[in-house]
């Protein structure tokens, strides 16, 4: 099986190396194209992989083609090579871009994934979900699973959830810098150095998120091991709890979503 990229930028690049690195697909089995050759050639100098001149071309070589590429330019590279892609799997990346959408685009004869991912994946610490279009098969699912589980944790879900995991997880990462960025200034406020403040601040996060996911343990029951009574922690959540944190995360989540309807809506 060859896997194809229409789009080179930073998440294409980020899933060859996943898919390499997981031995998932040899050097010879991804193709890549994109209408800026710089973006060509840096992946291809990179990975190592094979390169076409144009998407018709991908489309005809590849079995399945991930489109990575801006939601504006995606109908339009579909369409280019809307012939070639009959029989084949599409997975698309794109934000607010509908498996309707997209199967308008490609026609019947196409099997269309649509997937959200966040830039951790970058760092092979991503999140995303996934959700199947009218003829896509189990076997499909498999073979997206096994690409994203490459640069992180994948989920499936139905179609109508992932306007919610783009609010949350596709957005996420931004929400967590401003917590970083915030801790590390009450750091400095409180007289730590900069550079000192932003690195606790980081591995405060990270090593929080760690206990979440390899405990099994609720938040709340975490959070109540580190709260001692008539301590600096509660007195710390006290502050929070009146600041409205959870309502921002709720609102921040909430506009998110909503936004990321809006566009498919509008696609």
């Amino acid at each position: 099986m060859k896997l194809g990229f229409i789009g080179c930028g930073k998440m294409a690049s980020a899933l060859a190396e996943g898919v390499l690195k997981a031995g998932a697909f040899a050097k010879d089995g991804i193709i890549v194209t994109d209408k800026f050759p710089a973006a060509v050639k840096s992946l291809v100098d990179k990975h190592g992989v094979q390169a076409v001149a144009d998407n018709a071309a991908l489309a005809a070589a590849a079995d399945a083609i991930l489109l990575c590429v801006k939601p504006n330019d995606a109908l339009d590279a579909l369409k280019a090579a809307r012939e070639q892609l009959a029989g084949k799997l599409v997975i698309s990346i794109l934000a607010g871009v509908t498996l309707s959408t997209l199967e308008k685009a490609t026609g019947d004869k196409v099997r269309v994934i649509r997937v959200m991912p966040n830039t951790p994946a970058l760092i092979h610490k991503g999140a995303a979900a996934f959700a199947l279009g009218h003829s896509a098969t189990e076997d499909d699912a498999v073979l997206v699973e096994k690409i994203f589980a490459s640069v992180g944790k994948v989920f499936r879900v139905k179609e109508d959830l992932l306007d919610v995991v783009t609010g949350l997880s596709g957005s996420g990462p931004a929400y967590i810098y401003v917590v970083v960025e915030a801790l590390a200034d009450a750091g400095v406020l409180m007289g730590l150095p900069r550079d000192l403040a932003l690195q606790l601040a980081a591995q405060t996060v990270v090593g929080a998120a760690d206990m979440v996911l390899q405990t099994g343990l609720h938040p709340a029951q975490l959070k109540d091991q580190v709260t001692s009574p008539g301590g600096t922690t509660i007195a710390g959540l006290e502050a929070l709890e009146a600041a409205g944190i959870r309502s921002a995360f709720l609102s921040a989540v909430r506009a998110a979503t909503e936004r990321s309807r809006e566009l498919g809506k509008q696609s």
